[in-house]
């Protein structure tokens, strides 16, 4: 379905982010995809706390490799976030169906999988030079809720 917005963590480390996660898809109506290997277990507590009561309210999807997950997206327009990203979060028209997929919080994603994606479809969020990055959680909020806002969605939908 190509209506709402999709985010990929691929090998995700930490428990206590993919919660906040999967709270943020519930409050934003957007799918999860995890990608093995996964840094815990999705019974965790530290999971299950940080999503509180909105596991259920969200659609998410294990897949054992990258090549798995792109079996189920099919075609569908993705961006990958690192910063290494040749050009801003600010500067892409965001459509419903696309797809946003972060890196696990250590090392982001591998360069190998950065070049499967077309060019400038790697994009970085701005930050003060010589700050290294956000936690992950944080920038999939900022990610999420800057394509929710270019859609116009209100949480009416």
């Amino acid at each position: 379905m190509a209506d709402r917005f999709d985010v990929v963590l691929v090998a995700p480390e930490i428990a206590g982010n993919t919660g906040n996660i999967i709270r943020l898809c519930a409050n934003v109506g957007a799918r999860l995809h995890l990608v093995e290997p996964l840094g815990f277990s999705l019974e965790d507590r530290l999971l299950r706390r940080a999503g509180l009561d909105y596991h259920d309210l969200v659609d998410v999807g294990r897949h054992g490799d990258w090549a798995a997950l792109l079996a189920v997206l099919g075609g569908r327009r993705r961006f990958a976030f690192s910063g290494k990203g040749t050009r801003s979060v600010h500067s892409v028209q965001f459509a419903p169906g696309d797809v946003m997929v972060f890196g696990c919080e250590s090392a982001g994603l591998a360069p190998d999988l950065l070049a499967g994606f077309e060019d400038g479809h790697v994009l970085r969020l701005p930050m003060r030079p010589g700050n290294r990055s956000l936690n992950l959680a944080n920038a999939v909020a900022v990610v999420m809720y800057e394509a929710w806002r270019q859609v116009g969605f209100d949480g009416a939908g």
